[in-house]
């Protein structure tokens, strides 16, 4: 008998404290090592991939590294990305990034910072049934 593997998952968001403007990143920064909690006692193995709105990162460059450390199940592209429209064109890219070198990952999108781990187990589930389906 095999022993299973947890799930690999790859969650996308901005990192916190590396938003400009004037507001506090605590709470969001709290929801995220939250997520690493919950995701550890739901058996998945998690890793997060933060970039920052401040100009530090090279995007492409920080999104394909982790998208190529593993082969993902799941990639979870966070709401902090995707809802705003100021960050349209980085959501398309890195829509375009997971697509190109995850190919075989599910994608999430969660409603909230506290649905997070929610929002890849049901992804996860979907997948394993759609896998078990006849083709």
């Amino acid at each position: 008998m095999m022993k299973q593997t947890a799930p690999l998952v790859l969650v996308i968001g901005l990192d916190p404290y590396r938003v400009p403007g004037p507001w506090d990143p605590a709470p969001v920064a709290a929801a995220i090592e939250e997520s690493v909690r919950r995701f550890a006692e739901s058996g998945i193995d998690a890793r997060n991939c933060l970039i920052g709105l401040d100009g530090s990162d090279d995007v492409e460059t920080v999104v394909t590294a982790a998208l190529r450390e593993r082969p993902w199940e799941c990639v979870l592209i966070g709401g902090c990305i995707r809802k705003s429209e100021e960050q349209l064109e980085l959501f398309q890219q890195v829509i375009n990034l997971v697509r190109l070198h995850a190919p075989d990952a599910a994608i999430a999108f969660n409603r909230d910072l506290t649905d997070i781990v929610d929002a890849v187990v049901r992804q996860l589930a979907r997948s394993s049934r759609r896998a078990g389906e006849p083709s």
